[in-house]
């Protein structure tokens, strides 16, 4: 299996968090999100969508989107699992882990950013401020959804990670990266720290993948 990845994209390290909680092994290529020129080739070559994560998974072909590898991962490979056995459980880790993906992650992402300042002129001042606002919009959405359902432990369920944590992790890196103010999720900071100290977060982390700058 290969893994298209960039060490500082949450979408990717959604998917490094997963293979490494199910002990898969991929070999790592790095397609480098904030350079043109190798982009045109990983299109038209590996994903025409132009993104990562990508994939390669060798008799099923190619699979793109974080959340979409991250379902295939569960069905091919369900132990450890991703999801609970349980109906309600499930629906519950899946609208944490696209709250996310499909709601924060979206209005935050680089495309967005640099349309921001490329096409409407926006002083980097004010992206920073576009960022923060709906990162912080968006996770303090979450912080009431998952204190409301009562259902979270050392993770976002219970106390064994999952797909919604695989998501969590990420965003809240980037969080801290752009100074984003996370004094009113508690909840969410701490489930944070629980993976910090789970080693399949930590070889997951920008920092130490081979990309890394």
């Amino acid at each position: 299996m290969k893994l298209y990845s960039y060490f500082r994209s949450s979408a990717a390290y959604r998917v490094r968090i997963a293979l490494n909680l199910k002990g898969i092994a991929a070999d790592y290529v790095a397609v480098h999100l904030l350079r043109r020129d190798p982009l045109p080739a990983y299109r038209d070559t590996v994903n025409p969508q132009g993104l990562v994560p990508a994939i390669d998974a060798e008799g099923d072909g190619l699979i793109a989107q974080s959340l979409a590898i991250l379902e295939y991962l569960e069905e091919r490979h369900p132990l450890p699992p991703l999801l609970p056995s349980g109906v309600a459980e499930r629906a519950y880790v899946r609208s944490a882990a696209l709250l996310i993906a499909c709601d924060i992650h979206p209005l935050a992402n680089l495309r967005v950013l640099r349309y921001l300042r490329q096409a409407l002129g926006q002083q980097q001042g004010a992206i920073d401020a576009w960022y923060r606002h709906w990162v912080e919009d968006g996770l303090g959405r979450l912080e009431a959804f998952v204190a409301g359902q009562g259902r979270s432990g050392r993770f976002l369920l219970g106390d064994q990670p999952g797909m919604a944590d695989c998501c969590l992790v990420p965003q809240l890196f980037n969080a801290r990266r752009m100074a984003c103010d996370l004094s009113a999720f508690p909840t969410l900071v701490a489930i944070d720290a629980h993976c910090a100290e789970i080693d399949a977060f930590a070889r997951a982390h920008p920092s130490v993948q081979p990309d890394a700058e």
